[in-house]
């Protein structure tokens, strides 16, 4: 599949919808590694500006269903699971901005570690600012270092979830349900970071794949 694409390109939504309707999980793996190698290093050898701005906002365009039935089932310590967690995280965020930017603030205020220097949003973080950031995560994929995009989508994913963690403890007694709520996202931003992070290391010595 890589000889297709002679140059860098854009997968529009026919190319990505031309993969899907199997269930074969083999075939499904197979092409789902195979697309994810061909775009990131077609698009990586040569980072035409304009290619990655309509990469970065392909599911603003297209929406995320396609990608998520190409990349959404591969295993999350690989490189189409790392593409997608990218790619959900950033759709997360545009959804929800301001939410997202209250927890992850409240994260800045209450965890004990650099991960608000690595994940790189300014302080104090708006809508605008992890907006801004989802973006620049996205774009570090296809045109600046992989392993450090990751690393920075972790360390916003660990961020938040120390902030969902803060509010949820400040909600408990006068609303558990959006406390019990606020403490399952915190786990599933904490996961998606363990993931990422794994996969940083992975591409690090070039063994994800």
């Amino acid at each position: 599949m890589p000889d297709r694409y002679h140059k860098p390109t854009l997968f529009p939504g026919g190319m990505f919808e031309a993969f899907l309707g199997g269930d074969d999980p083999a075939q499904i793996s197979k092409v789902a590694h195979e697309t994810a190698q061909a775009l990131l290093a077609r698009v990586r050898e040569d980072p035409d500006p304009e290619i990655v701005d309509r990469l970065v906002a392909y599911t603003d365009e297209h929406g995320i269903d396609a990608i998520a039935e190409l990349w959404a089932r591969s295993n999350p310590k690989s490189l189409p699971g790392a593409l997608w967690r990218i790619y959900l995280l950033r759709l997360l965020i545009r959804q929800d901005a301001e939410g997202t930017a209250l927890l992850y603030q409240r994260g800045t205020e209450v965890i004990a570690s650099i991960d608000p220097v690595v994940a790189g949003a300014p302080t104090p973080a708006g809508p605008g600012e992890v907006t801004e950031l989802a973006d620049r995560i996205l774009r570090g994929v296809f045109e600046g270092d992989f392993a450090v995009a990751l690393d920075r989508a972790a360390a916003f994913c660990r961020v938040t979830a120390a902030g969902c963690l803060s509010v949820a403890d400040d909600r408990d007694a006068l609303d558990p349900e959006r406390a019990s709520e606020l403490t399952t996202r915190a786990l599933r931003f904490t996961r998606t970071a363990e993931e990422l992070t794994t996969c940083a290391r992975l591409w690090r010595t070039d063994s994800l794949d």
